[in-house]
């Protein structure tokens, strides 16, 4: 695989996530999960990393905290 090839991967990964199908699935059945809890719920304020059990919510970078600071 050239440079120029796995540059074009990386860029791909970034915008349209992981390869994985059995990780794409999981997004999009979570993503379904989340839209009908929020809607069936008093409360809501369900996101969708509370319905994927094998992936994470990013971590805040310093910038995002002082901001949602102010």
């Amino acid at each position: 695989m050239s440079l120029v090839e796995f540059r074009q991967w990386v860029k791909y990964r970034n915008r349209r996530g992981s390869l994985n199908v059995g990780m794409r699935v999981e997004r999009g059945v979570a993503l379904l999960a989340t839209l009908y809890a929020n809607a069936h719920t008093k409360d809501g304020g369900y996101k969708i990393y509370d319905f994927m059990p094998h992936d994470a919510e990013k971590a805040v970078t310093l910038e995002q905290a002082m901001e949602s600071w102010a």
